[in-house]
């Protein structure tokens, strides 16, 4: 009776509610599996860490760069990209290209302008002749057909009284990088006996050193007029002088009524060159953000994965590798080593103070208003909290925004791209071959080995690149002997063919020694690597390892898919 009085009351267990009951049931259930799935979902959210879109393709760099995304990071060996690559690269902003009717226009009115000479055919050349003038730019223009010229300079005496040595600022047609690069040659020129003039010859890249340096402000020989709005004078010029000396401080008292930051100790040193900038980019756009001149110090420590030795070494020069002309020049920073003496010597005269930042969480914004001379911030040894990036992490990623366009690739290996180009006429093609140790590592990449051997490589390129092509491989394998078969199809070309680009007689070497307190600097693994790249980057055709010339994984088995997302 207990039982049954029991089961009456329950009335939701009748028969007839059995459905309605069950249904209440299932409808719980879903209800709590969707409350725990938000629950997971907010916590995978809050807690994820994207990769660094550093290392994706430009597209992904841009869209990184434009995001709100968390700023982590994570370190590779490839090298570094800098504020050019993310430049727009349309010909809008170069400005107008010089054509052979503009040289012809422009010599028509030079010869109304100039005093009719008389002649002298066995009399030495008058570089400052139009007609001569004329004939050199004709013929550079007829010779070089594979680049767009901007500015024409006008001729100067070369080494004997027949050549005339002339510089002119120009772009690959199909060139990508937002640069523009400058070359002067030796012209030599015959004048015949009724004294027309002719092109004897044209001498090899940056023969013509007497016409190398121009004043600033000086006119061109011949320079279209520029589109209002194209601020072409903001793009690296390739092959220009380099002036990379270190600021100074003009006096006293603008020593001691500036504002500096400066970074110390942490744990970014001797890692990779993109942990190195990424870093350094953070502490230059907190400085801008504060309205500061950044402390910098031009000593690097190279990590061991770009050197021969495989140890970190340390005493290398910012100016190796980046264009510190450029940066002194468009933001506002000093070399640590002449701050600390100018604050020895005016600081306590002059009262200024210092304010020291120890944790990497007070944020730019907390400081904005502090009137001390000098905010340093201080970074422990336990990583990665002392590493410079976490200041420019959470809240303030939004607020600071890392000046790209302050940091540029180093203008004298630049200058080594485009030395290496221009022998090729810039009209090449080019192949990335990826072999090393990934192509011995059979289990992350099985494929690889196989698909970048000699036969595989001329059955691939077959459909990809027209036969007797000039074919510019830019690889990782040691024995360029490896790639021979490819020489019955193509020109190969391998950057060890240009040693004198930077051995002993080179300005490289020259320039960088001058740098390096008269002590040789070695051309290293992250030099050699990024000018492999750049002159890759610069084929008409170019085709990668990964995607193309194997089904591999650039990052190993199974990480294709996590690679494009």
């Amino acid at each position: 009776m207990l039982g049954r009085y029991a089961f009456s009351r329950t009335g939701n267990f009748r028969p007839e509610n059995l459905g309605q009951n069950a249904m209440a049931i299932i409808g719980n259930v879903c209800f709590s599996m969707f409350v725990i799935g938000v629950l997971v979902f907010t916590i995978l959210a809050a807690t994820y860490e994207p990769d660094d879109p550093l290392f994706h393709p430009s597209s992904k760099i841009t869209t990184f760069l434009t995001s709100k995304s968390n700023a982590t990071f994570k370190s590779d060996n490839t090298v570094v990209k800098t504020g050019e690559d993310f430049m727009a690269t349309n010909e809008t902003v170069f400005g107008n290209v010089i054509n052979m009717t503009d040289v012809d226009n422009s010599v028509v009115n030079d010869f109304a302008e100039a005093a009719v000479a008389e002649c002298e055919s066995n009399g030495p050349i008058n570089c400052k002749d139009p007609e001569v003038f004329h004939t050199m730019m004709r013929a550079t223009i007829e010779k070089f057909q594979d680049i767009h010229f901007y500015r024409f300079g006008k001729p100067v005496p070369g080494s004997s009284d027949s050549t005339c040595d002339m510089a002119w600022r120009f772009r690959p047609k199909e060139g990508k990088s937002a640069a523009f690069y400058k070359d002067y040659r030796r012209f030599v020129i015959n004048r015949s006996e009724n004294c027309s003039l002719s092109i004897v010859s044209i001498g090899e890249y940056h023969t013509g050193k007497n016409a190398r340096k121009r004043k600033k402000h000086q006119k061109a020989g011949l320079e279209k007029k520029q589109v209002k709005g194209n601020d072409v004078n903001s793009l690296p010029v390739v092959g220009e002088v380099v002036n990379d000396s270190l600021p100074v401080v003009e006096s006293e008292s603008s020593f001691s009524h500036g504002k500096y930051l400066i970074y110390v100790g942490g744990g970014d040193r001797c890692k990779s060159m993109d942990h190195y900038l990424w870093s350094f980019l953070c502490a230059l756009g907190e400085a801008q953000y504060l309205n500061r001149t950044l402390v910098m110090d031009l000593s690097i420590c190279l990590s061991s994965i770009y050197t021969s030795s495989k140890q970190d070494e340390e005493g290398k020069d910012f100016r190796f590798y980046f264009d510190f002309e450029h940066l002194k020049e468009a933001g506002s920073v000093l070399d640590k080593e002449q701050f600390w003496a100018d604050w020895e010597r005016w600081q306590k005269k002059d009262g200024m103070n210092q304010h020291i930042v120890e944790d990497y969480r007070v944020t730019p914004m907390k400081l904005i208003d502090m009137k001390d001379s000098l905010i340093m911030r201080k970074f422990g040894s336990v990583e990665p909290d002392n590493y410079w990036y976490r200041v420019c992490e959470g809240e303030t990623e939004s607020v600071v925004q890392r000046p790209w366009h302050l940091v540029w690739k180093s203008r004298r290996l630049m200058d080594i791209v485009s030395a290496i180009a221009s022998k090729l006429n810039w009209d090449y093609d080019s192949v990335h071959v990826v072999r090393g140790e990934k192509a011995r590592n059979k289990e992350l990449w099985p494929n690889l080995d196989a698909h970048t051997s000699p036969d595989a490589l001329l059955s691939t390129l077959r459909d990809k690149v027209d036969e007797g092509r000039n074919l510019y491989i830019a690889t990782d394998e040691p024995d360029t002997s490896f790639f021979d078969p490819l020489k019955d199809k193509y020109t190969t070309h391998f950057l060890d063919e240009y040693k004198d680009l930077w051995d002993e007689t080179s300005e490289w070497y020259s320039e960088t020694t001058k740098l390096n307190n008269d002590v040789p600097v070695e051309f290293d693994g992250y030099m050699r690597a990024s000018i492999d790249t750049e002159v890759f980057l610069g084929g008409k055709k170019q085709i990668e390892t990964f995607n193309e010339l194997t089904s591999d994984c650039k990052d190993g088995i199974n990480t294709c898919n996590v690679a494009t997302n």
